[in-house]
């Protein structure tokens, strides 16, 4: 993260004596132990985080990069950024655990190759062909581990973690934002941190990205998948959460409805800082490398707030069981698969829905 926390994130010789026999005993016993040693360090990969890996197998089996297997492998999505982002990256594992070569497809070129320093390569032309789709469930499978297919077209919405953690610092560099897009983002914090120290001179400042998401889920959430938005009680629950773990918090806040959030977040405690006011008419882009340059995350629900809270890579709140129970939403979504099992989770209120 750019800006943070003012922080700107031999074996066949015999021995005539009994004392050398137990000398190469005891030296070939430290030799094997330390060899045994340097190969599970080198090839036993840690998990990232405790009990992750009965999510998503075993990685030991993933066959190595360095000889990758013929094929062509590439994805696609019709959702949006977010979207985007999750499909690339389930590709992006999903091409290292099967040892096979991946390539950006041309709506993914032209898409997010102009946000990120993306490093899979075009898809050759010509190429463009022969392909089997594949579609994709939203969260890892053991099967999806041993795909002996060539020519791939992985297809759905593959928005889980379960897909790519274990290579979390390389998909991380994969989203490095360019510079264009990050310098702006650097920017506008630095104006954020300037106000705020002025106000409280000699104060550090944790930045907390916050993002809110409306806009279309304000009717689908209720109407198709029997599910909520976040409201503002759970924006203001979340923000004297990190308030609590960090006093020092300063609150960035992006959101696809910023009328929403000024009528229901206060801001006279002069912690809280629109994204539209620094950057008026800011793309999706722009709000999401601001967000990713902040500390921790606040998100409500969708993929544009986890991958804000994934880049940013400190704490992150999130809304938790916002369908009701019977939702068709939980046939295609399970919450431990899309949120890191180390991520807050604050209940929604289904109040709502439940009197209604």
């Amino acid at each position: 993260m750019t800006p943070g926390q003012t922080s700107l994130r031999g074996p066949d010789e015999t021995c005539t004596t009994q004392e050398s026999i137990v000398s190469t005993k005891a030296i070939a016993l430290l030799l094997i132990c330390g060899v045994l040693c340097f190969t599970y360090g080198l090839f036993t990969p840690l998990p990232s985080h405790p009990n992750i890996m009965s999510w998503y197998g075993n990685t030991s089996s993933q066959t190595s990069m360095l000889h990758p297997l013929p094929g062509v492998w590439i994805s696609s999505t019709n959702g949006r950024l977010g979207n985007q982002m999750g499909a690339y990256a389930a590709l992006f594992g999903l091409a290292r655990m099967n040892g096979r070569k991946a390539y950006l497809s041309m709506n993914s070129a032209n898409n997010l190759g102009a946000i990120f320093q993306l490093t899979l390569p075009p898809l050759p032309a010509g190429e463009n062909k022969d392909f089997q789709n594949f579609r994709l469930h939203d969260w890892m499978e053991e099967s999806y581990e041993h795909i002996s297919l060539m020519r791939v077209h992985f297809t759905g919405y593959p928005n889980s973690w379960t897909f790519y953690d274990r290579y979390r610092d390389a998909i991380r560099r994969e989203f490095t934002f360019r510079p264009m897009i990050r310098e702006v983002a650097d920017t506008f914090l630095r104006s954020v941190a300037a106000k705020s120290t002025s106000q409280l001179p000699g104060a550090n400042i944790t930045f907390v990205g916050v993002h809110v998401r409306r806009g279309d889920y304000v009717r689908v959430m209720p109407n198709v998948w029997k599910g909520v938005v976040a409201d503002a009680q759970y924006v203001i629950e979340a923000m004297n959460v990190m308030r609590g773990s960090y006093p020092d918090s300063v609150f960035v806040v992006a959101s696809d409805d910023v009328k929403w959030c000024r009528q229901n977040i206060n801001i006279t405690r002069g912690d809280v800082y629109f994204v539209a006011d620094g950057i008026p008419h800011a793309s999706p882009q722009q709000d999401l490398a601001v967000l990713a340059a902040c500390n921790h995350t606040i998100m409500t629900i969708g993929t544009f707030g986890f991958w804000a809270g994934y880049l940013a890579g400190g704490d992150v709140i999130y809304l938790d069981k916002y369908v009701l129970p019977n939702s068709p939403f939980l046939k295609v979504f399970r919450y431990e698969a899309f949120y890191l099992p180390y991520w807050k989770g604050i209940p929604a209120d289904l109040s709502p829905l439940k009197n209604g």
